[in-house]
């Protein structure tokens, strides 16, 4: 459950790791300015949103991450939750909520809730969000977090920085951080110094 960007219960987050158990994933493809988006969920929520140079690859990376899992393809039940990723994109309604079944390890779900803490618009450091979940020294593993992220745009991994100013990396396509911070209006970036 999401209240006010933030996950508000732990069992928003499904704690078996990925590909471990055999579930039930349902998907869409639809075309964004940012390439072919896919969303994926789970009848607790969404458990992937992926930018793909094509909706093939979007679905083979799916079937990838999960594959002990039923994967079908059911774009009439997903497309409230394509067409709020596609706004997202388009950095509108940048505050709508959607179920998530996020599955990763207790680090990464921390990391990933704080990520939701960040306001559209603005950013933070790889060293802020290490820092606001009380493990400083842990940038590193805090970026790897972001990379490993299911649910990009809905989960802004892109709101997160490097401390000296510069726009860090992004594990989906190139140009899509900036493209995204730059929908959602980002002039500058955050520092820690």
């Amino acid at each position: 459950m999401l209240k006010a960007g933030r996950v508000v219960a732990a069992s928003a987050y499904c704690l078996a790791s990925i590909g471990e158990s055999t579930m039930e994933i349902k998907f869409t493809t639809g075309k964004s300015p940012l390439g072919s988006v896919l969303v994926a969920a789970t009848d607790k929520g969404v458990c992937v949103v992926s930018l793909r140079e094509s909706d093939a690859g979007a679905e083979d990376y799916l079937r990838a991450r999960f594959p002990k899992s039923e994967v079908t393809r059911d774009d009439v039940a997903l497309k409230r939750a394509l067409d709020t990723v596609r706004e997202r994109i388009a950095g509108r309604k940048l505050d709508s909520a959607l179920p998530l079944d996020l599955r990763g390890t207790e680090f990464q779900r921390e990391v990933w809730n704080e990520l939701l803490a960040i306001p559209a618009g603005k950013t933070r450091t790889y060293l802020d969000v290490a820092q606001a979940i009380k493990r400083p020294k842990a940038t590193r593993a805090v970026a790897q977090a972001c990379g490993a992220n299911p649910v990009a745009v809905v989960v802004p991994c892109h709101r997160v920085v490097m401390s000296d100013g510069s726009i860090g990396g992004y594990s989906g396509l190139p140009g899509v951080k900036k493209a995204l911070l730059a929908a959602e209006g980002v002039q500058e970036f955050a520092t820690s110094v």
